[in-house]
């Protein structure tokens, strides 16, 4: 099922080369932020998609096998009041700006804690490394910049510095 994500926050987002995991490479990732109040609608998409394949597949999962979790049960700065949703893929996404086009890592447009658009598709896994709902990441469109989370996402400007007199030295 494709569902389309609307003005949400991205978290460490790895869309531009592959996330790596105690030095191995493994997927382009990112986790999205869905603020429970205003991104109603698509959580209960979201959930009603992820029952409808617990049903179909006559399972039960606990919730760590499911893509979708409560932010307010992870201590990371601003996951409170969120439903977070994790989408990876072997290959890499569609990253796009407002205007429809491509964007490159070296843009510096796209940081943890920006706001994006994005499709994922859910997915049921069902093979040697278990049972799981999945989402794989497909694409990602820049809407608006964002307090950014961490150190890492802190963008500098060339106006964030002073000019340098040669006669201050």
């Amino acid at each position: 099922m494709t569902i389309k994500m609307k003005n949400v926050r991205l978290s460490f987002p790895s869309l531009f080369r592959k996330a790596s995991f105690q030095g191995v490479e493994t997927k382009y990732e990112g986790t999205f932020l869905l603020d429970k109040t205003e991104h109603r609608a698509t959580i209960d998409e979201i959930s009603k998609t992820i029952a409808e394949m617990l049903k179909e597949h006559k399972t039960k999962l606990s919730p760590d096998k499911i893509c979708l979790k409560d932010g307010d049960d992870v201590e990371y700065e601003g996951y409170a009041g969120t439903m977070t949703l994790k989408a990876s893929n072997k290959n890499r996404p569609l990253v796009i700006g407002k205007d429809r086009s491509p964007l490159a890592e070296d843009d510096n447009v796209i940081y943890s804690g920006c706001y994006v658009d994005a499709i994922v598709v859910l997915w049921f896994q069902d093979n040697g490394f278990g049972k799981r709902i999945n989402a794989s990441l497909e694409g990602v469109q820049f809407r608006a910049d964002g307090t950014p989370f961490g150190d890492g996402g802190a963008k500098v400007s060339v106006s964030d510095f002073d000019a340098i007199d040669d006669d201050e030295f």
